[in-house]
């Protein structure tokens, strides 16, 4: 009776959840459906609550529960620094409209003082790429 079942087999519960617990961890701020962010939230503090405290065990219990090293890193290193003199209330959900196709409430979930640009990291500078290999195209044609 602890939490929201979501049409969802337990097994495809807890994934869904790491998964989104990782998503939110790397990118500070993700749009998802507003049962799912509810069902994310208390968890995502209680995550954040555990990097604050700073041992072996906390760490054990993080790796286990993100089974990523690289979000359990950023718990611990960043965003632990970052809410050291909050004592909960991590995250935020703003509602955000109705999807298209099933007119499902929709839900933006989100650090409070997140970093904004956690958002771009996996993008690829696509334009600094092309500025450079025009570049170059034009001092091969110029030295023709």
């Amino acid at each position: 009776m602890a939490n929201k079942k979501l049409n969802r087999t337990s097994e495809h519960r807890k994934a869904l959840l790491m998964n989104m617990l990782n998503s939110l961890i790397k990118y500070e701020q993700i749009k998802t459906t507003l049962p799912k962010a509810k069902f994310l939230k208390p968890q995502a503090d209680k995550i954040i609550t555990l990097g604050k405290k700073d041992s072996l065990q906390t760490t054990k219990i993080l790796v286990s529960k993100l089974q990523n090293s690289q979000s359990a890193n950023k718990v611990k290193k960043t965003l632990s620094k970052r809410y050291e003199k909050r004592n909960g209330g991590y995250t935020r959900i703003v509602k955000a409209g109705f999807r298209y196709g099933d007119n499902a409430p929709m839900a933006i979930i989100e650090f409070v003082d997140r970093d904004l640009e956690a958002k771009r990291v996996d993008r690829k500078k696509k334009d600094d790429k092309k500025e450079a290999t025009n570049q170059e195209d034009k001092k091969v044609a110029s030295s023709k």
